[in-house]
């Protein structure tokens, strides 16, 4: 029975568990979503702030295309009213201005990430980067599509230089045609930094990817300076985390679990939509935004409860077994004693003391204790009876045996008698049957003394046998007397006058 409870209870905490988890892995996807919208959320809005900066300069940009010397100001003012913006460049294509076959201006911040200071440098050359700016992408593909675009991580050939993205204007001359680029640049560090800073769980980070695989934001700043950082994940990530990312690149919606560092991670991905802004070009940038948790982090709360649960319940079952022996074993004791005591009245000790049931716990055990009682009473009644006939048969036994010892003794003495009284008259009858032949033989030549002598030899012998017939019957006589049956007649003898005649 109790064998059959643990099983029970153990079945039930094995589904609560279960459930549980199930419903803190639903929890947790639900998290994730708000999470990633949140996160959404905020990379847009400084997405959004660094591009409204650069809308509010570029109309007045636009009145003052003829003064190249105030490109160097709007450059300055627009880093400096901004705290997102990392650098500006004002650039035009090649002769806009008469004698400067590439004309540019830039204005960046200097220092450490958390102190930089707008600087006024103005570059006045053609190549940026290692490159003339004609070459790279954050000129051309404004120039060539003719809209406002955001470009996918750039990184200058200098060290020093920070990765950045580069949000990009097209310029365009009264009379509609695209003659420059105002671009202005947010440092991915930095936006990194302001991203992570809002810790979904302790210890889960928030990754973007652009299109081409690169990072936008990663807590490891290391994988932001590099444009090819999807195609240089480390060998000990799983085959599982490559897929996440190959899907978020093709900018799928999911989750999926992972190894990595010798740890379980989840991920939750989905595509990074910009909000519907008035004036805001809604073209999409094709980057894909993740929140990374480890496992701990979804289900070390669980896990602990799940460590506290089974601790308590291994305690608690220990307790329960010991409180069902212990009842046992005192709802038994009465039982225990009950079969020592019928154990002893098995071996013969009927006068074995029963306890009887105690009055306040009549239960089962309690009444076959009282009818083991009872039984155990009469039991020894009727012991005793058979005890008493047992010792009154062994006296009669004894009497009887007495008696059979004696009569054996009286019927040895009997035939002993007989065989005696039997042989002493052989004699005698062997004579008479000599003498009545003698006569029955010769009774034509026998003489008259020869007669006498033989029939005195026939008298003689039959008195002698006469005596002993009357000595037998004296003895049974005696015999007779003893039992109070009659005596018997004497035998006369064969002398007798009365005989004879």
């Amino acid at each position: 029975m109790v064998g059959e409870v643990a099983v029970l209870l153990s079945l039930s905490m094995a589904v609560m568990f279960y459930f549980s988890r199930q419903a803190l892995k639903e929890e947790s996807l639900h998290d994730a979503e708000q999470t990633l919208e949140g996160t959404v959320l905020k990379i847009d809005n400084i997405l959004l702030s660094v591009e409204q900066t650069a809308g509010n300069f570029y109309w007045d940009l636009l009145t003052h295309l003829d003064q190249p010397a105030r490109m160097k100001d709007y450059c300055h003012h627009l880093v400096e009213c901004n705290p997102y913006i990392e650098g500006c460049a004002i650039v035009f294509r090649p002769d806009f201005y008469p004698g400067q076959k590439l004309f540019m201006a830039y204005v960046y911040r200097k220092g450490n990430s958390d102190t930089k200071e707008a600087s006024t440098e103005l570059v006045s050359k053609g190549s940026f980067a290692g490159r003339p700016y004609t070459e790279q992408v954050w000129y051309t593909e404004p120039m060539k599509e003719r809209r406002a675009l955001w470009t996918d991580p750039l990184k200058n050939e200098d060290a020093e230089e920070e990765p950045i993205i580069t949000f990009c204007l097209p310029i365009f001359d009264p009379s509609g045609e695209c003659v420059g680029v105002l671009a202005t640049d947010l440092s991915i560090n930095l936006l990194s930094q302001i991203v992570l800073a809002a810790k979904p769980s302790p210890n889960a980070y928030v990754t973007l990817l652009a299109d081409n695989g690169s990072f936008i934001v990663h807590p490891d700043p290391e994988k932001l300076s590099s444009q090819i950082a999807f195609g240089q994940m480390e060998q000990d990530v799983s085959s599982t985390m490559k897929e996440a990312a190959q899907a978020m690149v093709a900018g799928e919606t999911g989750q999926k679990s992972f190894r990595m560092n010798h740890q379980d991670w989840h991920v939750f991905y989905k595509p990074f939509i910009r909000n519907n802004v008035e004036g805001r070009t809604l073209d999409q940038l094709g980057w894909s935004v993740g929140v990374i948790y480890p496992d701990d982090d979804i289900f070390g709360s669980y896990n602990h409860l799940l460590y506290y649960v089974l601790i308590i319940a291994i305690v608690g079952l220990i307790l329960f077994f010991v409180f069902c022996h212990f009842i046992t074993r005192r709802q038994l004791k009465p039982l225990r004693r009950l079969t020592r005591s019928t154990k002893r009245i098995a071996q013969g000790h009927y006068e074995a003391e029963l306890q009887a049931g105690e009055s306040g716990n009549m239960n089962e055990i309690g009444q076959l204790q009282n009818h083991f009682q009872q039984m155990q009473q009469s039991l020894s009644a009727h012991m005793g009876e058979l005890e008493n006939l047992s010792t009154t048969l062994q006296e009669r036994g004894k009497v009887l045996r007495k008696a059979y010892e004696q009569a054996k003794e009286a019927d040895r003495m009997k035939t002993t008698f007989l065989h005696y009284m039997t042989n002493q008259m052989t004699i005698p009858s062997v004579t008479i049957e000599k003498s009545i032949a003698a006569i029955c033989n010769n009774y034509h030549d026998i003489s008259l003394q020869e007669l006498d002598h033989n029939v005195e030899v026939i008298e003689r012998e039959s008195n002698v046998i006469t005596d002993l017939l009357n000595s037998m019957l004296h003895t049974a006589d005696n015999q007779s007397v003893r039992k109070g049956l009659p005596p018997q007649k004497e035998v006369p003898h064969a002398d007798n006058e009365e005989e004879r005649q």
